[in-house]
């Protein structure tokens, strides 16, 4: 009878659970679409968006690696280039496999971007769940981490490729860490440092990542022993740390990682000059700076307004931010692990944050902001499921729990969807993006020296000089203000002004190339020939691959009558530069003044191929078959 009744039990129940696993996966499945679809929506927008004059130069537009897509040497160059003070092989491969999808076009870019963000929410819905088995607090922290206003600037810019690429192997890399600690499968294991090791080529933000790998363990993988933690004998510790002991053993290889690089990080942006000498910052305004920065990124995640591209570093902070920052992070931490016992979830969102923002926190400062919205892109996940979790935890006993909590999402999110919305806006082009900085940001002379760049490139030459005086108004010792200064004025015919702001920059940043050229351009113009040679031989010097330095070059040699000279440099720069329609034209010009009228038939045609309005070419086209034609 008993035997009758198990087997009657067994198919109903078998019967429901297959119902109940089958209902959660179209659950997940369906909250997958939906938030590809918003993301889709919102970020759509970005496909019409520009190049930006600020870092989209260095990454994709002005860099020859990446423009001419994925070759053997561009391969070679992306694992063994520290270019833009970093080593990040993945992420430069990433920009040469958009070149080659979408040639120049900025839309293929951006909605690269955005592909990438999408999948990256998804992965973070799918970890979660997976490790928490709660779909609609995993479904809310998926959704901020998709809308939030400050994660617009790590997807809507080019640049910030490495953001996005990082987020995506941070969250594919726990989530292959999450099925590693179900099973214990050594494959998995070896999948996850693999994971891990290519997000670090694509940004190393991931230093911190085995950091929380162990707090994962703590909550909510619940790896540590179950007993009462910090309490009893000496032996019931020995027993608690003896789990931690061996977690941290278990993740050897993947501190080993980041400290290897960490250490090529920092020999990269020391090579490219790009970390601020205690001298400029010192130690102290560092952590003042730090502390701060903690406390100010919280605020701007539960206010997203009045976001800029740059937030200056001020000169100094009143003692009762700095004072009252390291409070509130105090309390804070204190409180979290005091909850640890009932709420663990909160300790291991609030590590999550303060590890995380380690590498970018300032203490090694890179650049002249004192924060950046960028900068929250992964540690923002440690706040929002302290707050999903949470919120869950406290309205356990409201009567209408499930109607507020869906309100509320609802509210948050779709706020989070109008701001981000407006916010992208913004980033349409270099002057929307620079315009808007300088409304929300104060003494800002990095971004009216941009906004000066990128005015001058439309033509709006006045408004550019204004712009770059402002900016040296703010910074009188910026020597890229300085050179932009005069290479405006110099498009004026002010070549006796332009001059004077040349050496002033040079005064001021010696071994600066771009300076260096362009003086001996104006020089050049004003008829200074040997003065602009000397000019183009020191900008060579510090930077020998410099194509436009090496037609100038050309083009003084040819006026002193050193045509066998000139003719070497032009050949040298359109090694470097191949497509670069006035050395080939100029180059043509030299051949033919030494007869070679077959080889100057050629560079001139090289040059209409790569420029079909280039009118001197046609010109000297024309010239060049007629004399041919003539026998002379």
């Amino acid at each position: 009878m008993a035997e009758t009744n198990d087997t009657i039990n067994i198919g109903p129940a078998t019967n429901n659970q297959a119902a109940m696993t089958c209902n959660r996966m179209r659950s997940i499945v369906l909250t997958c679409i939906a938030l590809i679809a918003i993301v889709f929506a919102v970020y759509i927008q970005v496909g019409n968006h520009d190049f930006l004059d600020y870092d989209d130069n260095v990454y994709v537009t002005a860099n020859p690696h990446v423009t001419s897509g994925i070759t053997t040497n561009n391969v070679i160059w992306a694992f063994s280039s520290v270019d833009a003070a970093n080593w990040h092989p993945v992420t430069w491969l990433s920009h040469m496999a958009d070149v080659q999808i979408f040639g120049m076009n900025p839309h293929g870019h951006h909605l690269t971007n955005v592909v990438i963000h999408a999948v990256s929410a998804v992965l973070l819905l799918l970890l979660l769940f997976r490790i928490t088995g709660s779909l609609w607090q995993s479904s809310f922290v998926a959704a901020l981490f998709a809308l939030h206003p400050l994660h617009v600037e790590s997807v809507a810019w080019v640049a910030e490729r490495k953001d996005v690429l990082s987020a995506f192997f941070w969250f594919f890399t726990l989530l292959l860490y999450s099925e590693y600690t179900k099973g214990r499968k050594p494959s998995f294991y070896m999948y996850t440092l693999f994971s891990f090791a290519l997000g670090l080529m694509a940004k190393p933000m991931l230093v911190t990542l085995p950091v929380v790998m162990l707090l994962m363990d703590y909550w909510p993988l619940d790896r540590y022993l179950n007993a009462e933690r910090g309490q009893g004998t000496g032996s019931q510790l020995l027993r608690v740390t003896s789990p931690l002991a061996g977690l941290v053993k278990e993740k050897i290889p993947f501190f080993l990682l980041s400290l290897l690089s960490g250490a090529v990080t920092i020999y990269a942006q020391h090579s490219g000059g790009a970390i601020a000498s205690l001298d400029r910052i010192p130690p102290l305004s560092r952590i003042e700076n730090a502390l701060v920065a903690y406390v100010r990124y919280i605020g701007k995640a539960l206010w997203p307004f009045d976001l800029g591209v740059l937030y200056p570093m001020p000169p100094s902070f009143p003692l009762w931010q700095v004072l009252g920052s390291l409070l509130v992070l105090l309390l804070i931490s204190v409180a979290t692990i005091r909850a640890g016992r009932r709420y663990p979830y909160l300790a291991a969102g609030w590590f999550w944050y303060l590890v995380t923002l380690v590498p970018v926190i300032g203490l090694i400062q890179v650049g002249a902001q004192s924060i950046a919205d960028r900068y929250t892109y992964i540690p923002l996940t440690g706040l929002f499921i302290m707050v999903a979790w949470g919120t869950a935890d406290m309205t356990k006993s409201w009567r209408y729990r499930k109607i507020v909590l869906a309100l509320s999402a609802g509210m948050v999110i779709i706020a989070s969807t109008v701001i981000t919305w407006q916010q992208l806006a913004y980033w349409r082009d270099s002057v929307s993006l620079f315009r808007h900085a300088l409304q929300v940001t104060a003494d800002n002379s990095i971004m009216h020296n941009n906004l000066g760049f990128a005015l001058f490139h439309k033509g709006h030459v006045d408004e550019a000089i204004s712009e770059y005086k402002e900016a040296l108004r703010i910074k009188p010792k910026s020597s890229s203000a300085h050179n932009n200064l005069g290479f405006a004025l110099a498009s004026q015919g002010k070549l006796d002004a332009a001059i004077w702001e040349y050496q002033l920059s040079l005064i001021l940043k010696p071994d600066h190339a771009e300076t260096h050229n362009n003086l001996g351009v104006a020089l050049f113009r004003k008829g200074r020939v040997d003065e602009a040679l000397r000019e183009y031989q020191a900008a060579l010097r510090i930077k020998p691959n410099d194509a436009n330095a090496h037609n100038n070059s050309g083009l003084a040699l040819v006026n002193k009558g050193a045509v066998d000279a000139a003719i070497q440099e032009y050949k040298e720069a359109l090694r470097l530069k191949p497509d670069h329609s006035e050395v080939h034209n100029n180059l043509g010009v030299a051949l033919a003044n030494k007869g070679d009228l077959g080889a100057a038939i050629y560079e001139f045609q090289e040059a209409l191929r790569t420029n079909p309005k280039d009118l001197n070419a046609q010109n000297n086209l024309g010239l060049a078959l007629s004399r041919k034609k003539d026998g002379r």
